[in-house]
């Protein structure tokens, strides 16, 4: 027997129940992992509320751990029993002690990071991977805007910049934030409480403002994304942490300068071993020469009973950086 957490209908953080189930060994093609830290991320919170339905109910949560692999499932090549591993994109599920996951989505954990690190920074540094290297190839000098950028991902696409040579402007929702921004390697931040975006993406590039913006709030700012975008600029819509984005008009596209529109996710970008491998690597050589750190403080550090708990929280807007769940 092993506890996870599951949930029988949609709904807020109380529909989370801290369950006991009888784990399956490993199908062919599988790993069983013992989960040492899982990855809280906000759209855990879409498919708890019914925003992104999971298949069927009663169902599990979460798609990110790190831990250690106890079993394996037949025709299981590339890892073994004892070997560290960290995984993002898993079945629903990872809110649990035990987790099978199939061996393309594991990557092994290098040494010398912690599986607080490994479950800390997986899904939010392959997204950041995504974004500024493959969605649009951030140069050196390039300025963007970036949103949300005292978040999860946001702290971890700041080091990233920083690391590339270019400049991210942060949007951020308090000066506490900002100061977490800019310490993290944003060349400047807008709290958008005091200040309108747009304008002052305007007054920080002269008037120029920036050809790329990284969206994840989604309703509430995507006015004020599109009106930061010069002439054939693109808009990067990867998340509704403030609800979707709806009824787009194409003709509003056309009016603000021939913009492009893309709405990617993760899944689009690592669909097999080679591109996990790929981006993995990139994303540990940050982390492992220091120019990406990773640190989760106490207080967003839950155990995994405490689940109703740590989504209340994520859900406050109030959290910086990554939140963990331990089993």
């Amino acid at each position: 027997m092993a506890k996870r957490i599951q949930f029988s209908a949609t709904g807020g953080p109380e529909v989370l129940q801290y369950v006991d189930f009888t784990p399956r060994d490993p199908a062919a093609g599988e790993v069983q992992v013992e989960n040492k830290a899982i990855g809280i991320n906000y759209i855990d919170t879409y498919v708890r509320s019914g925003l992104y339905a999971p298949a069927s109910l009663p169902s599990g949560l979460g798609t990110e751990a790190a831990g250690v692999v106890v079993k394996v499932g037949a025709g299981v090549s590339a890892v073994k029993p004892g070997d560290r591993v960290v995984y993002a994109q898993s079945a629903l599920g990872a809110y649990s002690e035990i987790h099978n996951v199939p061996e393309e989505k594991v990557a092994l954990l290098p040494h010398n990071l912690s599986f607080e690190q490994g479950a800390a920074a997986f899904l939010k540094g392959l997204t950041v991977h995504y974004l500024l290297r493959q969605t649009h190839e951030v140069q050196p000098g390039e300025v963007f805007l970036f949103h949300a950028a005292a978040g999860g991902v946001g702290l971890i696409a700041c080091q990233w910049a920083k690391a590339l040579g270019a400049r991210l402007i942060g949007s951020v929702g308090s000066d506490e934030k900002a100061a977490l921004a800019k310490q993290a390697g944003a060349w400047a931040t807008i709290n958008y409480h005091k200040e309108d975006i747009a304008q002052r993406v305007a007054e920080l590039t002269q008037g120029e403002k920036v050809g790329v913006v990284y969206d994840s709030v989604g309703k509430s700012t995507w006015q004020a994304s599109l009106n930061s975008l010069k002439r054939r600029g693109l808009m990067v819509s990867f998340g509704n942490a403030s609800g979707p984005v709806t009824g787009v008009d194409l003709a509003l596209l056309n009016q603000k300068g021939s913009l492009y529109v893309t709405r990617p996710s993760l899944n689009g970008y690592i669909t097999n071993r080679a591109e996990l491998q790929y981006a993995s690597n990139e994303l540990f050589s940050l982390i492992g020469s220091g120019a990406i750190k990773v640190e989760v403080k106490e207080q967003q550090k839950f155990a995994l009973a405490d689940a109703q708990r740590a989504h209340q929280v994520l859900e406050s807007r109030s959290t910086s950086g990554s939140s963990l769940l331990i089993p």
